[in-house]
């Protein structure tokens, strides 16, 4: 069975105003999970919070969403942890297992704040509900996209201005797209996505979505690894280097996609929408943004982090750390937010605001992503969710290594996973 978690009223009697007012500094852990300057403009924020309500807040960068989440919880334990976080919003179910959450319900959201919380996309807040409470404000989120090099398109005779809806399509394409030097030695890969810790089981799950397929139980306690869509899924994946020659052998790594897509070396890579604002900034040729192809059309994997807030704050922090949030998805910060990194605003409000408007007619790749919301699913997310990314991980892996079939690949994930969420389940 899974535990009680005791609730946290202590000290909420308090005005919400004399609370906030008491709390001079914040700290969150924020993960950096992206190339361009996003630290500047997180920095840029809490100056503007600062000099708004007199409460400095200092992001703590923690690395990627894995490490931060590793890094918060060991601070969190050792008694010196953030009062906030920004972590996956796939995390909710193991952040509230490790009972170290409060809800924004145990913070206190009066009638204003319910009806702010009620303001975002829907899909964002697949992740934030449990036990009839709101466990975390959805802040950095994107879908997976498919950026494309329009110039190599053109090169290899293919249309640029449209891209593969389909998995045969994007196969035959990324084929095309593949260059080789005389020597037979690959100088530009048709298509790269990533494997690696940490980003493994967000491309999977995009994969299983678009085979039309369903990774998880809303209330996280099981997952579908061994059906026959899942292992088609995963050999459309391993197919794309071993079968149509136009991806690497292996594992590629994140960090690496968008330097091999900026320098030419990759004709499509499926990123985030958060790289928007580097790919567009640092590209020397003309790129397009698109939705992911599926088996039979396209669909996506929603992504991103949420914004969490720890019991181990006092009331006053909680309820400034809450300020925070508040103040961060104002519409017009949202707006700014999505145009210097192109993860999408939260809040359909970000979009009717003049900056956002004009940005997207001059840009419309902006808006791609927001576009594909009704096609996005959740990404994975059960309980002890870095223990089943581990088992999907190296299982996926030890498939695109060659050293595994994709059926046993995910009969041997779906054993693990089993026996890791066997304490979950209800008699």
């Amino acid at each position: 069975m899974i535990k009680r978690r005791s609730l946290l009223a202590a000290g909420l009697a308090l005005p919400a105003v004399a609370r906030a007012q008491t709390v001079q500094k914040l700290s969150f852990y924020y993960p950096i999970a992206v190339g361009g300057p996003i630290p500047a403009i997180i920095e840029g924020y809490c100056k503007e919070f600062q000099a708004a309500t007199g409460i400095e807040v200092t992001p703590v960068y923690a690395g990627n969403y894995g490490e931060t989440l590793t890094k918060a919880v060991t601070a969190i334990k050792g008694g010196q942890g953030p009062q906030m976080a920004v972590l996956l919003a796939a995390e909710m179910h193991s952040l509230q297992d490790m009972d170290i959450l409060v809800s924004l319900d145990e913070i206190g959201l009066d009638a204003a704040g319910k009806a702010w919380m009620e303001g975002f996309y829907p899909a964002f807040l697949a992740n934030s509900h449990a036990e009839g409470k709101l466990w975390s404000v959805p802040f950095q989120r994107s879908t997976a996209v498919m950026y494309y090099n329009k110039a190599a398109f053109a090169e290899a005779g293919l249309d640029p201005e449209v891209f593969p809806k389909t998995w045969a399509q994007l196969q035959a394409a990324a084929a095309k797209l593949t260059k080789r030097d005389a020597s037979g030695r690959v100088t530009r890969w048709g298509v790269k996505m990533a494997g690696d810790t940490g980003n493994a089981q967000w491309t999977f799950g995009a994969l299983a979505n678009q085979a039309g397929h369903v990774l998880m139980n809303q209330a996280g306690t099981e997952a579908y690894f061994n059906s026959p869509k899942a292992v088609e899924a995963l050999s459309y994946w391993q197919g794309l280097a071993t079968v149509h020659k136009a991806s690497p052998d292996g594992v590629s790594n994140w960090p690496q996609l968008s330097p091999d897509f900026l320098e030419g070396n990759a004709a499509i890579i499926q990123h985030t929408t958060g790289n928007l604002t580097n790919v567009r900034t640092n590209a020397k040729f003309p790129f397009g943004v698109a939705g992911l192809p599926g088996r039979d059309g396209p669909r996506t994997v929603v992504g991103g982090g949420n914004l969490y807030f720890f019991k181990n704050a006092t009331p006053a922090e909680r309820m400034a750390s809450l300020k925070f949030a508040r103040f961060m998805s104002e519409p017009a910060r949202a707006a700014d937010w999505s145009i210097k990194t192109g993860y999408i605003a939260t809040r359909p409000e970000a979009y009717e605001t003049k900056a956002l408007r004009d940005y997207v007619a001059g840009f419309p790749p902006a808006d791609v992503a927001r576009g594909f919301l009704p096609v996005a699913v959740g990404e994975l997310s059960t309980f002890e969710n870095q223990k089943i990314y581990a088992a999907l991980t190296n299982n996926v892996q030890a498939c695109l290594n060659g050293t595994k079939t994709a059926a046993a690949a995910m009969a041997d994930t779906q054993a693990e996973a089993d026996r890791i969420l066997k304490p979950y389940k209800k008699a």
